[in-house]
């Protein structure tokens, strides 16, 4: 029998906002698939906040033992787009935008709590800051590391759009072993304790950029 360690138990505990995120990161995807003429996602369940419709297990289990996982990714039919480069690229971003978005919205009904807290002071209040802040982070966390444009990111897909426009066999390349080298990084990074993907640094800078416009910085 083994034991959680500190690490996975954190995101055992964090787990409903993880979900939460999940869910919002791939909806996006769907919906603006569906906005953009592709009816694909609709058929396969995906334009809904059904957290199961968008969860895939392994990446859940991933996630909870080597804190490195993912959901299940939204299939599109990019003959269904009328300019598929663009478009493709537009759903990409979608994802890791909604994340972004989502935690403006967080940090402002931080701000409002806050504000509550200062009238009328109630233990209760810091617990939910705390989640506050921890799905703040999660959703800050989620949209930059798929801002990178490396495969099978969402941020790579605005450079295999513009590749396959120049040098089709390029792009190809480009994303048929990119993911190698992510996976690669990620090995790399747990083993050695090395900070080579500087994410963990770029999350905190926004999260404190975001808490000081409110005033809670």
């Amino acid at each position: 029998r083994t034991m959680l360690n500190s690490s996975a138990l954190r995101l055992l505990q964090q787990l409903p906002a993880i979900l939460i995120a999940f869910t919002i990161h791939e909806l996006a995807h769907a919906y603006v698939a569906l906005r953009l003429g592709d009816d694909t996602p609709r058929q396969m369940g995906r334009v809904t906040l059904n957290p199961l419709k968008h969860v895939d297990l392994i990446g859940l289990v991933m996630l909870l033992v080597a804190g490195f996982g993912w959901a299940k990714p939204v299939i599109i039919n990019r003959s269904a787009l009328k300019n598929p480069a663009r478009d493709d690229t537009l759903i990409a971003l979608s994802g890791p935008l909604s994340n972004l978005l989502l935690a403006v919205l967080l940090v402002l009904l931080l701000r409002g709590v806050v504000a509550v807290g200062r009238l009328a002071y109630h233990p209760a209040l810091e617990t939910v800051v705390s989640l506050l802040l921890a799905n703040i982070a999660i959703n800050v966390s989620l949209g930059l590391f798929n801002l990178l444009p490396i495969p099978p990111l969402d941020g790579s897909h605005v450079v295999w759009n513009l590749l396959s426009r120049s040098s089709p066999a390029s792009s190809e390349l480009y994303f048929r072993y990119g993911s190698y080298a992510l996976l690669a990084l990620v090995v790399l990074e747990r083993t050695t304790g090395l900070d080579i993907l500087p994410i963990g640094r770029a999350v905190d800078a926004v999260v404190v950029a975001l808490l000081r416009l409110v005033g809670l910085g």
